[in-house]
């Protein structure tokens, strides 16, 4: 049997695929009552598969050298600057994978593997040296009121003499701006302690891929009338999503990144399901889908397919997102 026919079976016991939908709608929202008190956010831990095992034990270490930072928040800041790419460059001569200007490395940069060179291009000395810049922003701003985190990361956006002289976060949209971003990319990175609250917008981002099944697919396709409506795997998430008032990135491995990850016994409707051919790096994910429940998925597959539904229990089934609204908008524009 089929995918397809299965699914019609299935949903013929409901009455109507619409019917179907509905029934996930009050599922996800019976959860979402259910779990109003539970427990949600993120640990210090990073969360398995958020970063690319190249550089996970390096962040791992180093992210718990001093109590204003955590691995999870650590990795937040690379992905941030680089998108974790040790060879990143940007028009204002920031260098590697941790984005060091030329005059910040020669004072802040350190030996991290002991090789006996600073070497601002090796993830090695780069990620240690990042730790060690934050532990030292917050070593000038110990004594300031405020959460000592956002006074770290205020300080190394706007500097610490701004910190210090506004008695906290300075009144700056572009250091308040950063220092939510990353506290908040940091739940993306974290492992969940406990349940991860369920998505409001889920449902509606389920109805909308459900009007999309049989719609032939398209490399690059977003939906546009120019394209005849048609989409690509994370177009149709982007759109679907974006029909609810979540705007995601683009492509899937920046989608990735939009909210905290439940495990695979977790997954409820609406969240975003991802599939690699190396299951040991997030940025080399190469699909994603929207889970409907009970192992099956809504995705755009390939060239010559249609939007259609699809199980999710595949050897190249690479990890989950709960798609976040916060969590979305802290995502960088480029990585």
């Amino acid at each position: 049997m089929t995918v397809r026919k299965a699914w019609i079976v299935a949903t013929a016991v409901t009455g109507s695929a619409l019917a179907f939908v509905m029934l996930l709608v009050v599922g996800v929202y019976v959860v979402a009552g259910n779990l109003v008190n539970g427990v949600s956010g993120g640990a210090k831990n990073l969360a398995k598969g958020t970063v690319p095992a190249a550089y996970a034990a390096l962040v791992e270490k180093w992210g718990r050298l001093c109590p204003a930072i955590s691995p999870a928040l650590l990795a937040a800041q690379l992905y941030q600057e680089s998108g974790f790419n040790p060879h990143a460059k940007s028009p204002a001569a920031a260098q590697g994978i941790a984005q060091f200007i030329p005059g910040t490395w020669a004072t802040h940069g350190i030996d991290g593997d002991g090789d006996g060179d600073r070497d601002v291009w090796d993830p090695k000395d780069a990620i240690p040296s990042a730790a060690k810049y934050d532990c030292t922003l917050a070593s000038y701003v110990k004594d300031v009121p405020g959460n000592l985190t956002e006074n770290m990361l205020a300080s190394y956006n706007a500097g610490a003499y701004a910190v210090i002289k506004y008695g906290g976060v300075p009144p700056y949209t572009e250091t308040r701006n950063y220092v939510k971003r990353i506290t908040t990319l940091e739940k993306s990175f974290a492992a969940p302690v406990g349940r991860v609250d369920p998505s409001q917008q889920a449902a509606g981002a389920i109805a909308y891929a459900q009007k999309k099944l049989g719609t032939p697919y398209l490399w690059g396709g977003t939906g546009t009338a120019e394209q005849g409506g048609r989409f690509d795997c994370s177009g149709l998430t982007q759109a679907a999503y974006a029909s609810v008032g979540v705007r995601l990135p683009r492509v899937a491995n920046d989608q990735y990144n939009a909210g905290p990850h439940p495990k695979r016994d977790e997954l409820l409707p609406g969240d975003l399901v991802f599939f690699s051919d190396d299951l040991t790096n997030p940025r080399a994910i190469r699909h994603v889908g929207i889970y409907v429940g009970g192992g099956y998925m809504i995705d755009a597959p390939r060239t010559g397919a249609v939007i259609r539904f699809d199980p999710i229990d595949t050897p190249d089934y690479f990890g989950a997102t709960r798609v976040t609204e916060d969590g979305a908008k802290a995502l960088p524009t480029t990585v």
